[in-house]
């Protein structure tokens, strides 16, 4: 079979609260990284999530920070999902599953994905403050939620045990990352679509 062209996409969001830009390669063979969304925890998240996802993203965003982080981080989210959504395409050769569990000092988290078509999170993981950095911690599950919407994507992410709510967080990113990035790997000798309905 030929090889399996790169898939990569573009999202732009613009409402009266944000503007976001999106680039996301799923394949590239040199990923590069670049986030700015004027939350620099999240920017921190997002850094760490492409590299532990070995993938190419650029997030740039200008949000009402002035009112608070929701917006801001909410559409991160929604336009990241849509960048997964967009880059799959009809998903062809994918493996489909990823799972991954990572340590971050004593904090330990999983995520278990299916790239399935439906939209769903299960989100369980307590924090202990209201912030870290400058991102409110309310908004993990928000951020999580927003993606596994867009992407059309089943999300399982659990903190299993932790003290710091740096490492909780910095640990349920990592392992989505690693999750997802074993969920959009292809086989290009494998089955074209892993469904016995043939549609994902």
């Amino acid at each position: 079979m030929d090889t399996l062209p790169p898939r990569s996409a573009q999202v732009d969001r613009q409402t009266a609260e944000t503007t976001v830009h999106v680039s996301l390669e799923l394949d590239a063979a040199n990923p590069r990284y670049r986030n700015a969304t004027g939350v620099g925890f999240l920017d921190h998240m997002l850094d760490l999530f492409a590299r532990h996802g070995r993938f190419g993203l650029t997030v740039e965003a200008e949000g009402d920070l002035h009112v608070d982080d929701h917006h801001t981080v909410e559409d991160v989210g929604i336009c990241l999902g849509q960048a997964f959504a967009q880059a799959l395409g009809d998903k062809a050769f994918v493996t489909r599953y990823g799972e991954a569990t990572v340590p971050m000092d004593e904090a330990l988290a999983r995520a278990v994905v299916d790239l399935s078509g439906r939209s769903f999170l299960v989100f369980h993981a307590d924090f202990d403050r209201q912030q870290v950095g400058d991102l409110s911690t309310e908004l993990v599950e928000h951020f999580w939620w927003s993606v596994a919407e867009h992407a059309r994507t089943t999300l399982h992410l659990d903190v299993l045990r932790g003290r710091n709510d740096h490492h909780r967080i910095e640990a349920l990113f990592k392992a989505a990352a690693r999750a997802l990035r074993q969920a959009v790997a292809r086989d290009p000798d494998g089955d074209r679509l892993p469904s016995t309905k043939e549609a994902l």
